[in-house]
């Protein structure tokens, strides 16, 4: 290769390089000075699946401009080719840190539909999984934000904690993250016997994690410099933009649907919603560490009232027989099949439906439309991670390029969520 044809490819590489950079200078309306960055999808902070491109003034950010698509899973549409039951297993995947809330919120809707009421028994463990998964959602929310800042030891901390939860959850329902745990009308099995015992340990194994988490954090200089004052929310703002959950309330909104609409027997149970004032990151952070605390209450309620009794409600043909009748018995055994085989499983009638219900992030609503069959003829999600995360073009704007991922942190976006 002669030297001419190298200085040929060194100029068309040049060009091309040029061509590139054209199109993020040239972006119109952007002033001269100011430079386009990409932060995510693979920055730590973004966990591979949150794409962001900033536009800098030097390091204040200008604007911010959130890309979603990044899973491409297409829940909501697959749904419809699914029975209510074989739903469940695709809810597991929206939000990863707490699906047996998803479970337990889409069982609701398909129930309030359907018109069944689960029995006693079934409605307090539901409740006390639901708020030990909150538990582990809002201890890896706070460790990861923290570990994103720069607080390594308070993620240890919470991850332990949470490893402890996650082995409950695998006593209860065979596995540690995709539980399918629920039926529509019931669950898919009884807990074990020592359920209430290791739930017991995992509440003390959490409230001891939050307890060193806020010596380390809540007063320190650090943090707080970190995270008061950054990406200020108003509560008129929060409603405005229709933000649910923690990041609400931290803005001083007194809204969870366990209080303002009971389900599952919320309004038997004593806990408080802690309230922000100031509505920035440091708030969010305060009002999950005080909602650990207030769940570990509900929890302990909900295990010392556990009643006896079936988890699953007395409904023909919505509710499959239990395993060990499928094994030792052929009526149950021609009942099994002709319920997921034949297409005799829970056939709600026609008719639409949504139901909400208050997981870590906030609120998740399943609107369902049935046409009468076996399979839904329409199911859409109201995610919180969705809604919480429109508003982090506004919360950014003026801010450092450092408090991005402050921010982020503070609203817990879940990428499973977003995309569905």
């Amino acid at each position: 290769m002669n030297d001419s044809h190298v200085d040929k490819l060194a100029t068309l590489d040049l060009e091309e390089i040029q061509k590139e950079r054209a199109v993020y200078e040239q972006v119109p309306g952007m002033p001269e000075e100011h430079m386009i960055l990409n932060f995510g999808p693979q920055h730590p902070a973004t966990h591979g699946t949150l794409h962001m491109v900033l536009e800098l003034d030097g390091e204040r950010v200008a604007k911010a401009t959130p890309h979603l698509g990044y899973l491409h899973t297409g829940f909501e549409k697959l749904g419809e080719y699914r029975s209510y039951n074989q739903f469940i297993t695709l809810t597991d995947r929206m939000n990863y840190l707490s699906p047996l809330s998803n479970n337990i919120g889409y069982s609701h809707a398909v129930e309030k539909l359907m018109g069944i009421e689960i029995t006693p028994r079934c409605r307090n463990i539901r409740v006390a999984l639901a708020e030990l998964s909150r538990l582990a959602d809002h201890l890896l929310c706070i460790g990861t934000a923290a570990l994103d800042i720069g607080a390594f030891t308070a993620f240890l901390y919470g991850f332990r904690a949470r490893e402890v939860l996650y082995d409950l959850f695998e006593a209860v329902t065979g596995t540690r993250l995709t539980t399918s745990y629920t039926r529509v009308g019931g669950l898919f099995r009884d807990v074990p016997d020592n359920f209430a015992l290791i739930a017991r340990k995992s509440v003390e194994e959490t409230l001891l994690a939050t307890a060193e988490i806020d010596r380390l954090l809540t007063q320190n200089r650090i943090w707080r410099d970190r995270t008061e004052g950054v990406g200020v929310l108003s509560s008129d703002e929060a409603v405005a933009w229709g933000v649910t959950g923690p990041v609400l309330r931290a803005s001083g909104v007194e809204r969870d649907i366990r209080k303002t609409e009971p389900y599952l027997g919320y309004e038997f149970y004593d806990f408080d919603i802690p309230i922000g004032k100031n509505g920035d990151a440091y708030d969010r952070y305060l009002v999950r560490m005080e909602e650990i605390r207030q769940s570990a209450k509900i929890i302990i309620q909900a295990i010392e009232g556990l009643p006896d009794g079936p988890v699953n409600a007395e409904e023909e043909h919505t509710i499959l027989p239990e395993k060990n009748d499928v094994y030792e018995s052929m009526e149950s055994l021609i009942y099994h099949f002709k319920m997921t085989m034949e297409g005799h499983g829970p056939t709600p009638p026609v008719g639409e439906v949504y139901a909400a219900t208050e997981v870590p992030n906030g609120e998740l609503g399943f609107f369902i439309c049935s046409d009468g069959s076996r399979e839904p003829y329409r199911i859409r999600v109201r995610p919180p991670s969705f809604v919480n995360f429109s508003l982090f073009p506004m919360l950014i704007k003026g801010h450092m390029l450092s408090d991005v991922v402050a921010i982020l942190g503070s609203l817990n976006v879940i990428a499973g969520e977003l995309d569905r």
